[in-house]
């Protein structure tokens, strides 16, 4: 299917310009997060190995899933990645106080992208998740299970 490659391929272009307001490490935290949550090794592996290559933190890749909780990530951070868990979460829903907490850091156009971002991570993840797509051996960060169906 060359044609949906290509345009996820410009989906990709237009959010990963150097002129976006996100800069480049939290867009691979994000991604990194988000296809984690899916279950995509793949993804975290490619992800994992150009956020290291944008100034992510290894430290901060391997602690992703516990974000929350970890001094190694700021503010403006935990509520990017608060905002990319809750929105790829089928069992949350993003509301006005996450919304809240995203202005504290955040202008308008950068919470756009920071959905768009979200949208596009969670449609790529998802895909090669369901094709099985394996790791490549990009880069060695741990991948989170997906919960077993009808679990917690």
């Amino acid at each position: 299917m060359p044609a949906a490659f290509l345009a996820m391929s410009a989906m990709y272009r237009a959010l990963d310009r150097k002129r976006s307001p996100i800069d480049p490490a939290l867009r691979s935290l994000l991604q990194v997060r988000i296809s984690q949550i899916n279950g995509c090794e793949f993804c975290v592996d490619l992800n994992s190995f150009l956020g290291l290559e944008r100034g992510a933190a290894r430290d901060k890749l391997r602690a992703l899933p516990q974000f929350e909780d970890s001094a190694l990530f700021n503010e403006r951070e935990k509520a990017a990645l608060d905002y990319a868990e809750t929105a790829t979460r089928s069992d949350r829903r993003v509301d006005e106080s996450l919304i809240a907490r995203l202005r504290r850091h955040f202008d308008d156009q950068a919470i756009v992208e920071l959905a768009a971002l979200i949208a596009y991570q969670n449609m790529s993840s998802k895909f090669n998740a369901a094709l099985g797509v394996p790791a490549h051996g990009f880069c060695a960060v741990p991948v989170e299970s997906p919960p077993k169906a009808g679990k917690a």
